[in-house]
């Protein structure tokens, strides 16, 4: 079509180009005004695509052909698949899995979509919240949103999301047995851990009726300062409780070497790193250890000469 003057007109130039918007930021706080997240509905499509965010962020991290052969590994439980709850898992599997399979080695842009995805997840928690939503839903939205949190170990994130599913969420919608053990161990090992409140700790430990061995066996490594222990419960539990039991690692290090320098004249270099779950090389640099290695015995101290 010709224009005025006999000019063709030019597409690029008559009109602008679309902008480019990420629909996990276009919305926004519903403390701070923005309704749409008050809608069940733009609830589920705003999870839908907070969880496809995730899952390619999986998939761009390199870990693809491993994540699908684990998925092809992953046993749903015969007794959770018994249940309504059971079926929550079911839906959501593939998620969880990804979740325990984070990578650690990320660089800027992997952050910044980190940092896309925890916002995008507490705007869901406050709609959820703000619309008074209690159903499997929402229960399965946090515990996404808490699982995440905790291997990002976002404690502004998880910790109170945590202490809303298990005192308003859960007395209405009752989580399953083994949802309710889980989250519940997660809540007593951020507080011995994190906040270091063992009294607390243990006091939540009865409240709830929490059964857990290796939560137990966290909570008499601390109050007994047996390092031992401590790192061989780190060893064996899953992703989840280990990230909790991180934040406790430095001070647990640092015992164990207070213990050793006082007790030994000298031990055996892999013992060392053993107790203090840290090579050489990182104890030295970190921790100023200032022992003698003599090819793999690590003198503490001389005995005094007579």
């Amino acid at each position: 079509m010709a224009a005025r003057g006999g000019r063709t007109t030019s597409g690029p130039w008559n009109r602008l180009k679309p902008a480019n918007f990420d629909p996990l930021e276009v919305i926004g706080l519903p403390s701070k005004g923005d309704n749409r997240l008050l809608d069940y509905k733009a609830q589920e499509r705003y999870y839908t695509k907070i969880v496809e965010r995730y899952m390619a962020f999986c998939s761009d991290a390199g870990r693809g052909d491993e994540l699908l052969r684990r998925l092809a590994q992953l046993d749903i439980s015969q007794e959770n698949g018994k249940s309504d709850k059971g079926q929550r898992f079911m839906t959501t599997g593939t998620t969880d899995f990804m979740i325990k399979n984070l990578p650690t080695d990320i660089g800027v842009s992997s952050q910044r979509d980190l940092g896309i995805l925890m916002m995008a997840m507490r705007k869901l928690r406050e709609g959820i919240v703000a619309s008074n939503r209690v159903d499997d839903f929402s229960i399965q939205a946090y515990i996404f949103c808490i699982r995440l949190s905790i291997l990002m170990k976002h404690m502004e994130s998880y910790h109170p999301a945590i202490l809303h599913l298990l005192k308003k969420m859960h007395p209405i919608h009752p989580l399953s047995k083994t949802e309710l053990q889980e989250f519940v161990a997660y809540l007593v090992l951020d507080v011995a851990c994190r906040q270091n409140d063992l009294a607390e700790a243990y006091s939540i430990r009865h409240t709830w009726g929490l059964k857990d061995a290796k939560v137990d066996d966290v909570l008499r490594a601390l109050a007994h300062d047996n390092y031992f222990l401590f790192w061989k419960v780190k060893r064996s539990v899953d992703g989840h409780k280990a990230k909790l039991i991180e934040f406790a690692e430095e001070g647990t290090r640092k015992q164990a070497l207070k213990c050793l320098g006082r007790s030994y004249l000298a031990i055996d270099l892999p013992s060392l790193e053993q107790y203090t779950n840290m090579p050489w090389p990182s104890l030295t640099r970190d921790y100023g250890v200032g022992w003698q290695l003599e090819t793999t015995k690590v003198i503490i101290r001389k005995p005094k000469a007579r």
